[in-house]
């Protein structure tokens, strides 16, 4: 392969990750590469190293089926249950039972670590339908931080009923902290797994945001083609740099601290004139100066620093609201935000 790809036909499965994993750019690529064991490392970099030159058709043709694949309603689907079945045909049940827990659950080695990695709001809606005793003991074993917001977002009388048992506990005997443990992986964590699945235009739409404009342009033109009905479902499910409108003034405000000053300058140097107002009149008039000259004195700039620059802002803008510091208006007319 060292002199190159041209042939769609004749990639294998490997071959076809690698050159995804190159597509994707470093960024994502090392979040992807995290999440592989040591085998999958070193046999997707040795494919990478003798790809050589792959033909641009080859990369189109490969997202488009990567798209239309895991878009499509006729395409194999891989789930939480079909695997524990496969994997009981080989492996004992209780070796199962823990590969399928690491699987389920959030990140975390113990219980404890993986309960205080799950969504505040998600845990206090379990919790306010058990004993208080109970709840005391689970408040007592994650971090203090996550226990105090789990603990606010309780009803008030309950929540006191939670602390007054907190402060009456002494040591837990390791029975009752095994039940309350297998309790949490039975019922909580089980049902968490399955109702936090991704939909796959979802996923298909954080990819399209992650490539470069045209390759982007390139590769919707063609799945419109295929399949317009998932076509327009990614494009609805899409959050662009120019859809930072839906972020109220507090919300650009709280942006603008948080973002990089370079990479913002980049970013509006490519970027229409309702968005650079958008971020210019919640600047102050000397920043908003500096930022204007900063921006004047790049000249011209490459299309791809712009892109990359543009997603930055925009996945900045998506913690922030994955965070709860922000809000981003959904999409439609009722939404829209007038100023």
């Amino acid at each position: 392969m060292a002199g190159g790809v041209d042939d769609f036909r004749s990639l294998t499965g490997p071959q076809k990750a690698s050159i995804l994993m190159l597509s994707l750019g470093e960024e994502h690529s090392s979040k992807i590469f995290s999440l592989m064991d040591d085998e999958e490392i070193r046999e997707i970099s040795v494919i990478m190293a003798n790809l050589g030159t792959i033909n641009s058709n080859v990369v189109e043709r490969l997202f488009v089926e990567f798209a239309d694949a895991i878009s499509g309603t006729g395409s194999l689907v891989g789930s939480y249950e079909s695997t524990e079945r496969l994997l009981l045909k080989s492996l004992g049940k209780d070796r199962v039972g823990v590969i399928m827990e690491e699987l389920r659950g959030p990140a975390g080695r113990t219980m404890w670590d993986k309960l205080s990695n799950v969504n505040e709001q998600v845990l206090a809606n379990y919790l306010k339908n058990e004993y208080p005793q109970t709840v005391a003991v689970i408040l007592s074993k994650i971090t203090p931080s996550h226990a105090s917001r789990v603990l606010s977002l309780l009803p008030e009388s309950f929540a006191m009923e939670v602390i007054m048992r907190i402060l009456r506990i002494e040591a837990i005997q390791k029975d009752v902290l095994d039940d309350v443990e297998q309790t949490l992986r039975n019922e909580f964590m089980s049902n968490l797994a399955r109702t936090a699945r991704r939909d796959s235009h979802e996923l298909v739409a954080d990819v399209f945001n992650n490539l470069d404009r045209n390759t982007e342009n390139r590769f919707m033109a063609a799945l419109e083609e295929r399949n317009r009905e998932s076509a327009e479902r990614i494009k609805a499910l899409m959050f662009t740099f120019e859809d930072l409108t839906r972020i109220d003034a507090q919300g650009i405000q709280t942006l603008l601290r948080h973002a990089e000053k370079d990479k913002l300058g980049m970013a509006l140097k490519g970027a229409s004139d309702p968005i650079k107002d958008l971020f210019f009149k919640n600047m102050s008039q000397r920043a908003g100066k500096m930022l204007r000259e900063d921006i004047d004195a790049m000249g011209a700039v490459r299309l791809r620093d712009v892109d990359e620059a543009q997603a930055a802002i925009v996945m900045q803008a998506k913690e922030l609201s994955n965070s709860g510091e922000i809000v981003i208006a959904e999409g439609g007319a009722e939404e829209e935000l007038i100023y």
